[in-house]
C-alpha cells in the first residue's frame, strides 16, 4: 500500500468518471462532463480529491449543468450506489 496515495472515501471507490459517463451515455444516449459529475458529486456532499487545475480568476463562471443531465448523472450515482434511491 502507498501512504503517499490520498485516501479515497467510499462513494468515490464505487465508480470512476468513465464509468459515470458510460453509464449515462448507454441509458440517456448523451454526453456528460467531468465538470457536470464533479457538480453533482459536490451537490450530494461526495467529497473529490484535491483539484490543481484550478480558475485563473476567482470570479471565474463555469457553465451550468442542464437540468436532463443532472438527473442523468443522479442516477447513474443512485446505479452504482454512491448516493441513496
Amino acid at each position: 500500500m502507498d501512504m503517499d496515495e490520498p485516501d479515497l472515501t467510499s462513494a468515490e471507490s464505487l465508480a470512476t468518471y468513465d464509468e459515470i459517463r458510460e453509464w449515462v451515455r448507454e441509458n440517456y444516449g448523451f454526453h456528460v462532463t467531468n465538470l457536470n459529475i464533479a457538480k453533482m458529486k459536490r451537490k450530494h456532499g461526495i467529497m473529490e480529491r484535491q483539484n490543481y487545475n484550478f480558475p485563473k480568476s476567482e470570479d471565474s463562471r463555469q457553465p451550468n449543468c442542464p437540468e436532463e443531465k443532472e438527473k442523468a448523472i443522479e442516477e447513474a450515482l443512485k446505479h452504482f450506489k454512491m448516493i441513496e434511491s
